[in-house]
């Protein structure tokens, strides 16, 4: 509760936004990240950095990948981590970036797509939600600018139009609205180097996400900062989906399946599939 003019206590909505970052920038703002990290203390040297996540639609849909490893400096910090995760229920969310901003980020991005549906009583429309996640990348401005740049990749299906939408960012929030497929972070140039030669609009879901994890191979064959399939460990990478089904994460056993299916492919043919040359 909170103090009105009169010194009656106001409730939690008496502020009649929308907007749940705006709720609490007025409310309590130093719980939002980038307002509780000095930047001119903050040692971003051995802050964990993740990379490589991609995204790409096709006919009814998009799919989002992340490969697990997060590094810091020249180590491995972590295996497993995630890097995709749903935004809501028919939208995805990856990153790219230091890990520690950039889970609150996505946190904060769920929190912000719950309290405005629940304010509205309806969902934000696909760029609408593109355009609130920009201003959450523009208020870390501040801190980007010392090295705790968190960007995030945003996919979502568009329930009115029935299309799937990919959305990129600055350090400065953009956004910007990609065509066909595109990835971020340390490993994004062979990973949309491998997507060039495997990407068609018309691929079925199937088909994307076997192209998808083909090029998180690619990329960490490459990028010592990106994970490949790890047998052993039996770490894989997170694929996630958005139709008008909704959207939804892969299982591990399914994306274990997909795994599996490339590295066996690539025990004979180690550069991968290679793209027919159309007419």
């Amino acid at each position: 509760m909170k103090a009105g003019p009169g010194g009656e206590e106001l409730p939690l909505f008496a502020h009649h936004t929308s907007s749940f970052l705006d709720l609490v920038e007025a409310r309590q703002p130093d719980m939002l990240p980038w307002n509780r990290v000095d930047e001119n203390t903050a040692d971003t040297t051995a802050i964990p950095h993740g990379t490589t996540v991609l995204a790409a639609t096709f006919p009814g849909g998009v799919m989002v990948a992340g490969d697990r490893r997060a590094t810091a400096g020249n180590m491995i910090v972590n295996r497993e981590l995630e890097k995709v995760a749903l935004a809501d229920d028919y939208s995805i969310i990856a990153y790219a970036g230091a890990v520690s901003m950039s889970l609150e980020l996505i946190r904060l991005f769920q929190f912000e797509l719950q309290h405005y549906e629940k304010v509205q009583g309806r969902s934000l429309s696909t760029a609408g939600k593109a355009n609130r996640l920009a201003a959450m990348v523009r208020a870390n401005l501040g801190l980007a600018a010392q090295g705790m740049v968190a960007l995030p990749l945003y996919a979502g299906y568009d329930e009115a139009k029935g299309t799937g939408h990919i959305f990129s960012y600055d350090i400065g929030g953009g956004p910007y609205e990609e065509r066909g497929f595109y990835a971020l972070g340390s490993g994004s140039p062979y990973a949309r180097g491998a997507m060039k030669k495997l990407y068609r609009d018309d691929l079925t879901v199937d088909e994307l996400a076997r192209a998808c994890v083909e090029a998180l191979y690619d990329a960490a064959d490459d990028d010592a900062a990106t994970g490949g399939p790890d047998l052993t460990r039996g770490i894989y990478p997170v694929l996630a989906v958005a139709t008008a089904d909704g959207a939804r994460r892969y299982s591990d056993d399914e994306a274990a399946a997909i795994a599996r299916t490339v590295v066996d492919a690539r025990m004979t043919s180690p550069l991968g599939p290679k793209a027919p040359l159309r007419p």
